[in-house]
């Protein structure tokens, strides 16, 4: 009886909206087409980003992740960088 009682409440006391009542409006374009330019632009760095460590890596300023492994097998510290610990 009460879950009747509580769905026939929620029932009339919350109305759909009419189709023409809904738009979604100038503003949440402006927002999507924003966020749209904002996830365009992350990508575009991330790309130049991920060009600029094959080029270093390429030129010898990176060490490969091969390197670095081997060199903390045998115990030595990768070129670059500084003792953890």
């Amino acid at each position: 009886m009460n879950t009747l009682t509580v769905t026939l409440v929620t029932v009339l006391a919350d109305p759909n909206p009419k189709a023409d009542d809904v738009k979604a409006g100038w503003t949440a374009f402006v927002v999507f087409l924003l966020l749209l330019a904002a996830v365009a632009l992350l990508g575009w760095s991330l790309s130049r980003q991920l060009k600029k460590a094959e080029r270093n890596k390429e030129a010898g300023i990176l060490p490969s992740s091969k390197e670095q492994r081997r060199q903390r097998e045998e115990g030595k510290e990768p070129e670059g960088h500084a003792p953890q610990g």
